[in-house]
C-alpha cells in the first residue's frame, strides 16, 4: 500500500470491506471489482459532518430547486439519482421531498423528471397530476386521508387546484383536473385550514427582526414577511415557514401543530420570542 495512504482512508476501506463480505453472493463478484479501491485517490477527502449520509447542503438544494428550477435539479440528480428521493426538514419537522416541492407548485415537468429517476409519488402528487382514479382509490382504501396536510401544511385540494398550472411541454387535461377538484370539494374535508386570526400590517411589523438564543453565528431566528405577506420564521438571516396567528401574540409554526411561537412584549415593544415544542422551551431575545 502507498505509504502516503491516510489512516482515515485505511479505516474507511476496512469498514466498508467488512460490510461487503456480509452481502449475499459476494463470492460471485469479479476480483477486479473487489480491488477497485486500489486506484482511488487516497488523499483525505473533505467529508460532510453527517457522512456517509448525503451532504445536507445538497439535499436542501435539490428540494429547494424542485420548486422552480428543472435545469438545476438535473445537474444535481443526474450523477446521483438517489437525490430524486431527497427529503428536507425546513424546520421543526416541516418535512418536504423534492417531489413534494414540485407537486405543491404545479411543476409537472420537474415532478415527471424526479419520478423517472426514482422519486415516490404520493396522493398529493397524484392530485397535482389530476389522477382522479388514483386519488379516489387511495381515499377508498384509507378513509380520511384527504384531510391530512402536505408539505408546509398545504391541503390536498390545494394541490389539485395547483394542477391547473400550465407548464411548457406538459399540457393539462383541464376537464379531468376540474373533475378531481369538484370531487374533493364535495368531500367537504379535503381543504383543512390552519387557524389564522386576521392581523393588520402594523401588527405584523412589530414582530419583524432577528432574535438570538446563543452566541453562535446561527444561534437565532429571523422573522420576515414571505411572498404571501404572512409572517415567517426561519434560521437566522433566512426565510422560513409561515406563522399562523392564534391570538395574544401566539402563533403555530407552518405545518407543525406541536410547535408554537409566542412573542413577549416589553410595554409596546416586542422583546423576545419563545419556541415551545415537545421537550424544549427556547427563549430568543430580539436584537
Amino acid at each position: 500500500m502507498d505509504p502516503n495512504t491516510s489512516r482515515r482512508y485505511f479505516l474507511n476501506s476496512s469498514f466498508f470491506g467488512l460490510l461487503a463480505v456480509s452481502i449475499p453472493n459476494i463470492q460471485y463478484a469479479h476480483p477486479g471489482h473487489i480491488r477497485r479501491t486500489e486506484s482511488v485517490n487516497t488523499a483525505d477527502p473533505e467529508l460532510s459532518p453527517n457522512y456517509p449520509a448525503l451532504d445536507q447542503g445538497t439535499v436542501s438544494e435539490v428540494v429547494g430547486a424542485s420548486h422552480f428550477d428543472l435545469d438545476r435539479v438535473k445537474v444535481l440528480v443526474e450523477p446521483r439519482p438517489e437525490l430524486a428521493r431527497a427529503c428536507w426538514d425546513w424546520a421543526f419537522g416541516d418535512f418536504e421531498t423534492a417531489l413534494g416541492a414540485a407537486s405543491h407548485v404545479g411543476r409537472r415537468d420537474i415532478a415527471s423528471y424526479l419520478m423517472e429517476k426514482g422519486a415516490r409519488p404520493d396522493i398529493f402528487t397524484y392530485a397535482m397530476f389530476g389522477a382522479i382514479n388514483a386519488v379516489k382509490a387511495m381515499i377508498s382504501e384509507t378513509p380520511g386521508i384527504q384531510g391530512i396536510y402536505g408539505p408546509h401544511g398545504i391541503s390536498l385540494l390545494s394541490h389539485a387546484r395547483t394542477g391547473m398550472r400550465e407548464v411548457a411541454g406538459f399540457p393539462v387535461d383541464k376537464a379531468r383536473q376540474q373533475q378531481l377538484i369538484d370531487y374533493l370539494q364535495d368531500l367537504g374535508d379535503a381543504d383543512p385550514q390552519w387557524p389564522d386570526q386576521p392581523m393588520t400590517e402594523a401588527e405584523k411589523e412589530q414582530y419583524l427582526g432577528d432574535y438570538r438564543y446563543g452566541p453562535g453565528d446561527k444561534d437565532g431566528f429571523s422573522v420576515r414577511k414571505n411572498m404571501r405577506e404572512m409572517l415567517s420564521l426561519g434560521r437566522l438571516g433566512a426565510f422560513g415557514g409561515g406563522l399562523y396567528y392564534l391570538g395574544n401574540h401566539a402563533f403555530v409554526y407552518n405545518g407543525t401543530p406541536s410547535v408554537t411561537v409566542t412573542f413577549q412584549m416589553a410595554g409596546e415593544r416586542v422583546a423576545s420570542l419563545t419556541v415551545e415544542e415537545p421537550g424544549l422551551r427556547l427563549l430568543a431575545r430580539k436584537v
